[in-house]
């Protein structure tokens, strides 16, 4: 019994989510149809039609999966340790020495294989 309960959310999912897209088309389609009409009227409408097709999408085992997904990202951010301005600084630094330093080494490698392969083909 169960399993025809998620078969049957499952299709109306499709349907709520096909739904949504057409609300989009519609709102978008809208919103340059109507180009004559104040820009005000136009953006607050396809702002409606936005937020009613994500909270479409919302209902659906989708969009909750998707906004625990963005709860979970959140939450993860909120962890993360940001260096600090001067870690920052003297990591680029570094960079920009070791950067210098492999370049010089490169050039001076390829000087070398120039005057090799000159010395060779005369």
């Amino acid at each position: 019994m169960s399993v025809e309960v998620d078969q049957e959310s499952g299709q109306f999912d499709v349907v709520k989510l096909a739904l949504a897209i057409i609300l989009i088309v519609g709102g978008l389609g809208g919103f340059y149809y109507y180009a004559d009409q104040s820009l005000l009227f136009r953006v607050i409408g396809l702002l409606f039609v936005l937020l009613t097709a994500v909270a479409l999408v919302y209902t659906t085992s989708l969009g909750q999966s998707f906004w625990r997904f963005a709860q979970g990202s959140s939450i993860e951010l909120k962890k993360i340790v940001w260096p600090t301005k001067k870690e920052t600084m003297q990591t680029t630094l570094i960079v920009g020495v070791m950067v210098l330093f492999v370049g010089i080494l490169l050039w001076m490698f390829d000087g070398l294989l120039m005057w090799g392969i000159g010395q060779v083909t005369g």
